[in-house]
């Protein structure tokens, strides 16, 4: 557990809770996962406190606020990238070109 981190996001479905954590690490965001054990006490424990949860640092709480919407909202729809290995065009949701096996080049923003 780290110390001075803030609760940024809570969810009974344990999956939706992961998602949300590795959103958050792909992004950059130091994020911590809490309580992804704890459902079963739900009823002998306050169910506020059996949540699965995930945690950042508070100097990150507004960009991971962000991102979890754009997430929860389905906002965040990336754009079409070249790639720069073979030039071949790809869609926003690849992160590896399909001809070649390049990955997508860190925070490129083409459209």
């Amino acid at each position: 557990m780290v110390p001075g981190y803030i609760r940024a996001f809570a969810h009974s479905n344990a999956l939706l809770v992961s998602h949300v954590h590795n959103v958050l690490t792909a992004a950059g965001i130091p994020a911590e996962l809490r309580n992804m054990t704890l459902g079963g006490g739900a009823g002998e424990l306050p169910l506020g406190e059996c949540e699965p949860e995930v945690w950042v640092a508070p100097h990150n709480h507004e960009r991971a606020e962000a991102l979890i919407h754009q997430t929860l909202e389905g906002t965040s729809e990336r754009p079409a990238w070249t790639c720069p290995g073979c030039r071949e065009r790809l869609e926003g949701v690849f992160d590896t070109c399909w001809n070649c096996g390049t990955n997508r080049p860190l925070g490129h923003k083409e459209s």
